[in-house]
């Protein structure tokens, strides 16, 4: 056993916390291809472990096991109560089980508090900081709300707001067609939409996310429309298919040869990505950074590298993600761009990441370098709400 394992084994598990904390958007982030509003923000889950030398760590409760028994997710705190850390968690690989991947992000936050190190140094400092990153949450809002639609100046709005606070380059959500307009005018929008950023930010890296809105042939239309436009990569053009990403593949070398496709965001069976990854059809691999795990990414890096083939987690929905993803990218290589989400989550303090000229930079703090300063405690939430369905009862 190394010497930080043997730190480790020094600490048990004391208790195990469940929280829920909320977040907030700066602004109504509206629809893409695929859904309605996002609204204002949503809730999330979270955990905080405990030794009984009085260390903590904390992070999203995460992964598919956690997605999988939502109606159980305190399913193994009693079991790992008890434990020594080191029989949860390794610093060189991450947890050691997937049974735990639940706490797969507080228990590499308690590792490098007990060790007094940055995760990113402590799961081998072999990226790059700071890290490229781009505004994620330039949705359809031109067509949104429904009741007070803003049209093309609220794209520009919204990107000249995000610039102000530090975003240099942009991701444009198309594919406003066939579920919000017509094909041949939501094809004419998508186009209208990118040559128009492209037209004021000359300089940004732009990349598209058609949440697979598109078929083949309008995406070749798309692409003959905005080809000088220089876009950086095409993300989710349509289901992951490999006869449709050929063909795709084979249009972009002729017509955008600068142009990557991105995908892997939306489909669950990680093999089935990295096997399109390796024929060539997939540039950038995206499984979402909560659902696939830190540690599980950390195991996915050495796989992928030599194959030039890069990585950018998928991030939408909580700014927490965009700071777990910029730690994963200081410490493992092969991170291309990090998706920004622009919000505030209550209670969570994470001002030592900073957002300049379009880069994020990863502090030089222990753990993964955020505190959670408060949040609702579920536990108590849910015996609270049996004591008063018992006191309802009761007078009943």
């Amino acid at each position: 056993m190394d010497e930080k394992m043997e730190i480790l084994k020094e600490h048990r598990i004391k208790s195990v916390q469940t929280f829920r904390i909320r977040n907030r958007y700066h602004r109504l982030n509206g629809k893409n291809s695929r859904r309605g509003e996002h609204a204002y923000g949503d809730e999330f889950i979270a955990k905080m472990i405990t030794t009984d030398r009085g260390m903590s760590g904390w992070g999203l409760a995460t992964g598919k096991a956690f997605w999988n028994c939502l109606g159980s997710i305190n399913q193994y705190d009693s079991e790992i109560i008890g434990k020594p850390v080191s029989d949860l968690f390794n610093p060189n690989v991450g947890i050691l089980d997937d049974k735990y991947q639940m706490y797969d992000f507080p228990l590499h936050d308690l590792a490098g508090n007990i060790l007094k190190q940055p995760v990113f140094r402590m799961i081998g400092n072999g990226g790059s900081n700071p890290l490229n990153l781009y505004d994620g949450g330039i949705l359809l809002d031109d067509i949104s709300p429904d009741s007070q639609q803003g049209g093309l100046k609220r794209i520009l709005d919204e990107c000249a707001t995000d610039y102000q606070m530090g975003y240099r380059d942009f991701k444009l959500k198309i594919g406003r067609a066939p579920k919000w307009m017509e094909w041949k005018d939501g094809l004419k929008r998508d186009i209208e939409v990118t040559r128009l950023v492209r037209e004021h930010y000359p300089n940004a890296k732009l990349m598209v996310d058609a949440n697979d809105a598109y078929t083949v042939e309008l995406m070749k239309e798309y692409i003959d429309a905005v080809a000088d436009c220089n876009l950086y990569w095409i993300e989710e053009p349509f289901r992951e298919d490999e006869r449709m990403l050929g063909s795709l593949k084979e249009y972009l070398m002729k017509k955008s040869p600068q142009t990557l496709i991105a995908d892997g965001e939306s489909r669950f069976v990680v093999e089935d990505v990295i096997a399109l990854a390796k024929k060539g059809l997939i540039d950038v691999v995206q499984m979402d950074i909560e659902f696939l795990g830190f540690t599980a990414w950390r195991k996915l890096i050495p796989e992928l590298t030599g194959m030039n083939i890069r990585i950018s987690p998928h991030n939408w929905g909580l700014g927490l993600k965009t700071r777990y993803t910029a730690t994963l990218g200081a410490g493992c290589p092969l991170m291309d761009y990090i998706e920004g989400v622009i919000d505030e989550t209550e209670g969570v303090s994470w001002e030592s990441y900073g957002i300049q000229e379009g880069k994020i930079y990863v502090p030089e703090l222990p753990g993964f370098g955020m505190k959670l300063i408060w949040g609702q405690d579920l536990d108590e939430f849910v015996r609270l709400g049996k004591e008063n369905y018992g006191k309802l009862q009761s007078n009943c």
